[in-house]
């Protein structure tokens, strides 16, 4: 895919203001949607049992529904997921963890039935709680790294911009899921922290191309010469950025459409994460940094210069 930017120009600064507000007004959004709708906290982030139940024949929900309903004490799964080539087998997620008594006679009855006895984990509240703050820590983790390595090798702003369009990133992954209640668990932070290195590689290759068209800019004395290169910079990316998240895309949605329940919520995340990426890259990382930047530059014109000793009148 070839842009021809020679001949067609995108002014993507004259629109930043528009970007920005989309992005606030989304956040506002995803902040009353969180505090209303939640998350779909799997068994990972909350405490619950899960039971896997394997047959030489297919399994349809109904039927597994049917089964622990009739196990003994009517037992009820908050969510079942089919897997396997013809869906022999199947996992069953309660929230609220079992009692051995209860997990005795739900595998007595399984094994008396299919033949094969149904493993259960279990996951306490202390185990989730901990899962979740990990989760978080490596996420903040990784932001200081970035930060001090984009500080080192480009420059501090380049660094706080990179940020803002990862949290940017993975508010709106968390917001979607908000939106359609896919359960969040541990492969959704693995999706997560993928879409982290997605979306940083994809920044910083914007960023590399801004540092080397500024250091062919002879002179930045106003506004308009500064949002030129970031203009030129992104018009420049544009076809690579394009290309690149499209490929991936396809190998994501692949993954979405024909993997399976097991790992739609992945899938989905990383397709959802993949759109959130490319945006924050061509349309809110490199138009932050250009507003940070040229305030920069105004504070260091506008900072009164030092006299030169020797410029000082001698005192009579």
């Amino acid at each position: 895919m070839n842009f021809n930017t020679d001949k067609r120009f995108i002014p993507f600064v004259k629109h930043r203001k528009k970007f920005f507000s989309f992005s606030i007004i989304f956040a506002l959004v995803g902040i009353i949607l969180l505090f209303t709708a939640g998350l779909n906290l799997g068994i990972d982030f909350q405490s619950g049992s899960k039971v896997e139940v394997m047959s030489d024949d297919s399994f349809t929900a109904e039927q597994v529904n049917d089964d622990f309903a009739e196990a003994g004490s009517g037992y009820e799964p908050d969510e079942i997921t089919l897997a396997g080539n013809s869906n022999e087998m199947a996992h069953a997620s309660f929230v609220g963890t079992l009692g051995q008594d209860e997990i005795a006679e739900i595998q007595t009855y399984f094994t008396d039935k299919y033949g094969e006895e149904p493993s259960v984990s279990t996951v306490s509240p202390q185990v989730g709680q901990e899962l979740a703050q990990n989760a978080l820590v490596s996420v903040l983790i990784a932001s200081v790294g970035i930060i001090l390595y984009v500080t080192i090798r480009f420059e501090f702003w380049y660094g706080v911009a990179s940020i803002a369009a990862l949290m940017h990133d993975a508010f709106f992954i968390i917001v979607v899921f908000s939106i359609v209640q896919f359960e969040v668990n541990v492969p959704f932070i693995a999706a997560v922290l993928t879409i982290v290195g997605y979306s940083i590689n994809d920044t910083i290759v914007t960023f590399d191309r801004i540092r080397e068209n500024m250091r062919e800019q002879e002179e930045i004395e106003t506004f308009d010469d500064l949002a030129h290169v970031v203009d030129v910079s992104l018009n420049q990316t544009l076809a690579r950025s394009i290309n690149t998240v499209l490929t991936v895309v396809f190998a994501a949605g692949a993954i979405f459409f024909l993997g399976g329940e097991a790992i739609r919520s992945f899938s989905f995340a990383l397709l959802v994460g993949l759109i959130a990426g490319t945006y924050s890259s061509l349309f809110l990382a490199s138009q932050l940094w250009l507003s940070w930047k040229w305030k920069s530059l105004q504070r260091e014109k506008n900072k009164p210069k030092e006299k030169d000793p020797e410029d000082l009148e001698p005192e009579i």
